[in-house]
């Protein structure tokens, strides 16, 4: 029999006790697809007295996970741990330096590292596999890279995390405000004590910034991003755009456009029919646009034990196999520096709501202001008539440019009649 693979395993949360499930009740149809068996050699976490619901008396315990790097019975170094940078980078560095594959989930050191680790990787004959960093157990990194390897890359787009679909889709269900569906949302598990790297678009921009990256053969640059997240959206927002006939996503767009790269994380508007906008709750979902073929929606749970767990033992599958592509798909040396396009260089639609005083001559300054800036408005819808309270007006607006549409929203905020910040969404037909 051929010799198996070994692995170590540094983090033993939710995604890392997950692989040694599936590689311990799966062995004998993993081996048989790998053509060797894999095996589990040593494992390392903060603690080694925590029940963790596996038997890991079979595993070497390392305290050090940084030690791992250094073990001459490893093949393959699985990076569990996360964040940028301490011992989750400086494990992989070392693992790479020293010759072995690495398999990470870890999205955000792959966003802000991934050309310095790939060519540390490509440079000492091993590979870097990072499938569960994106879309959880979406096979998105593989179809970008393999199966669709053959297509001009136009764009790719979607929704990349499922705490924020979560949130939108319980906003819509219940009438309720952000606030309080998030509160319910760390309570079930699907948002962290702080969820600011969900709600705040950051978590999406990570898994953006590397599809980009993939898609468009440039380096990985995670500051070129914009990047707003949901926290700004009310009910009144959700409940308008359902009587429009449209959803509110999250969003990670990434077009290039006349040799630039338009990278942009924020909530959108989009139609209630459209694939994008029937995905729910904690579900994500990618297009990616080639020249040759029309894509599919890939879609399906985008975190938790199962998906995540499932595309990290794919990688280490692809390793077994002896199976070893460019990080990003095309040797790390001729990565581009990405040229970033600025939003306000695009052209738009625009859901923009306003809550303002009910009092005669609103409209009209309004509108005069939108006319001075060259937006025409598709639709007007308003609710109420108090003069004691603030009314909501909503505009949705033909397509305009961006950074006209801006400055009308600057001018219009700043007014003494509008007593909160608009709320201004793209529309994609998407």
């Amino acid at each position: 029999m051929t010799d198996a693979f070994k692995i170590g395993i540094a983090g033993l949360g939710t995604v890392g006790t997950g692989v040694i499930k599936i590689l311990t009740q799966n062995a004998d149809i993993i081996a048989a697809r790998a053509g060797r068996p894999i095996e589990i050699k040593a494992v390392s976490a903060r603690s080694n007295n925590k029940d963790r619901g596996v038997d890991l008396s079979g595993f070497d315990w390392v305290d050090d996970a940084g030690d791992l790097a250094g073990r001459d019975d490893l093949d393959c170094v699985v990076e569990l741990i996360g964040g940028s940078e301490g011992l989750a980078a400086d494990l992989v560095r070392e693992s790479l330096k020293g010759k072995k594959h690495v398999v990470t989930a870890n999205k955000a050191l792959v966003a802000h590292h991934g050309f310095e680790l790939a060519k540390l990787a490509e440079g000492n004959g091993v590979s870097l596999n990072y499938e569960a960093a994106v879309a959880g157990g979406i096979p998105a990194i593989k179809a970008m890279r393999e199966g669709l390897a053959a297509n001009k890359f136009t764009a790719v787009y979607g929704i990349l995390n499922g705490t924020c679909n979560y949130i939108l889709t319980e906003m819509r269900e219940t009438g309720r405000d952000f606030g309080d569906v998030l509160k319910d949302a760390q309570a079930a598990g699907y948002a962290e004590a702080d969820p600011t790297f969900d709600v705040e678009g950051i978590d999406a921009a990570h898994k953006l910034c590397i599809l980009s990256s993939i898609a468009f053969g440039v380096k990985p640059d995670f500051d070129a991003l914009t990047v707003n997240g949901i926290s700004h959206i009310d009910a009144t927002d959700i409940a308008f755009a359902t009587e429009l006939g449209y959803r509110i996503k999250l969003l990670g767009v990434a077009q290039e456009i006349d040799g630039k790269i338009l990278q942009v994380v924020e909530p959108c508007v989009v139609p209630i029919g459209s694939p994008l906008g029937s995905i729910e709750d904690v579900y994500n979902g990618v297009y990616i646009e080639g020249n040759f073929v029309e894509t599919p929606l890939l879609t399906g749970r985008g975190a938790g034990e199962g998906p995540t767990a499932s595309s990290v033992v794919a990688d280490i599958i692809d390793l077994a196999r002896g199976i070893s592509l460019p990080t990003f798909g095309i040797p790390a040396e001729q990565l581009k520096e990405l040229k970033p396009l600025d939003a306000g260089e695009c052209d738009g639609s625009y859901y923009l709501r306003l809550n303002v005083l009910d009092k005669s001559g609103v409209l009209a300054e309004v509108s005069a202001i939108l006319r001075d800036h060259n937006i025409s408005v598709e639709s007007m819808m308003q609710r109420g008539r108090d003069p004691e309270q603030p009314v909501p007006i909503v505009l949705t607006t033909h397509e305009t440019r961006h950074a006209d549409m801006i400055r009308a929203v600057e001018i219009i905020g700043a007014l003494d009649f509008c007593v909160e910040k608009p709320c201004l969404m793209v529309i994609r037909d998407l």
